[in-house]
C-alpha cells in the first residue's frame, strides 16, 4: 500500500518506516516530541529536513499510526478501520515529503485535495477492493 502511494507521489525509490501503536503510545510520543500531551491520530518524523538529510536521499522518515485513534475516527468520516488507516497512511506520507495543513489556508486547501486525489487513486487502482 504504501509503495503504491509512493509511487503516486513520483517516488517510486523512496521509504518509509510505518509503526502501528495504541493511544498510550502514541500520546508518549507526541508529548515527548511535539509537547502536545494528548493521542493523536498519526505522527510523521521527516528526515529529509536538518543536519542529516541526505546521509540517505530515499528515506523520507516515519510514520506512526494509532489504530485506537483510527477505530475512533473511522465513523466520522464514513470509512472501515482499514480505510481509515490507509487514509492516515496518505496523511501521514504527505507531511513526510512537505504538504502541511497548519498555518495557512492555502497549504491546508493544498493537501487536503491531495489526500483526497491520492486517496480515491488507492480505490481507482484496487488497492482497497
Amino acid at each position: 500500500m504504501v509503495q503504491k502511494i509512493l509511487t503516486e507521489l513520483g517516488l517510486p525509490e523512496a521509504e518509509i518506516s510505518l509503526l502501528f501503536v495504541n493511544d498510550l503510545q502514541i500520546q508518549v510520543l507526541n508529548r515527548r516530541y511535539l509537547y502536545r500531551d494528548k493521542p493523536t491520530n498519526v505522527l510523521a518524523f521527516p528526515m529529509r529536513k536538518g543536519e542529516f538529510s541526505t546521509l540517505h536521499p530515499h528515506l523520507l522518515g516515519d510514520l506512526v499510526i494509532s489504530v485506537e485513534t483510527a477505530r475512533r475516527q473511522s465513523n466520522r468520516f464514513g470509512l472501515n478501520q482499514m480505510e481509515m488507516v490507509i487514509l492516515l497512511m496518505v496523511h501521514g506520507i504527505l507531511h513526510l515529503v512537505g504538504y502541511e495543513h497548519e498555518g495557512t489556508k492555502k497549504g491546508s486547501r493544498e493537501m487536503t485535495l491531495k489526500q483526497k486525489e491520492l486517496f480515491q487513486k488507492c480505490w481507482d487502482n484496487g488497492i482497497l477492493d
